[in-house]
């Protein structure tokens, strides 16, 4: 008898976040712009995996273990197309694992960024430019510049 923790489901997620950002975000490309198949890398009528997709769309990466959980998730004995349930499992799991990847920080310091500018743009049109003065911008830009680089060492 299986656990909770061991379904194909969850094999299938546990593989997609297993796989680096970039191919991650390859392979949603990939799914929306391929026909995608079960049970092979590719089949005669243009059909491909979810990894070959990724690999076509800059997702260099090579994870069996996501082609044996794929494969099992979908029942997959032999090549046939994915079904619009499976491709919208695969597209929601894909799209979620991103999210989570993504660095709350970073989207905090962009809000922040973007609002201080329009209130600095308001304030020179209604002649309140002097407000700028009061602002630690240094600070502001060397915070978001160290969310960048923790952003840059995640995605490798």
């Amino acid at each position: 008898m299986r656990g909770r923790r061991d379904t194909p489901l969850n094999d299938l997620r546990l593989a997609i976040d297993c796989l680096p950002l970039r191919t991650r975000e390859a392979m949603l490309q990939g799914i929306r712009a391929n026909d995608i198949i079960v049970g092979a890398y590719s089949d005669r009528s243009g059909g491909v995996c979810p990894m070959l997709a990724a690999h076509r769309h800059g997702g260099r990466t090579s994870f069996v273990s996501f082609a044996h959980a794929w494969d099992r998730f979908a029942g997959g004995k032999r090549a046939r197309r994915a079904t619009a349930r499976e491709l919208a499992i695969l597209e929601s799991q894909l799209t979620d694992s991103i999210l989570h990847e993504a660095d709350l920080g970073g989207a905090i310091a962009d809000h922040q960024r973007i609002a201080r500018r329009r209130k600095e743009a308001e304030a020179r049109r209604v002649g309140l430019g002097w407000l700028r003065e009061r602002r630690d911008d240094a600070a502001a830009e060397g915070a978001l510049a160290q969310v960048e680089r923790r952003r840059h060492l995640v995605e490798r």
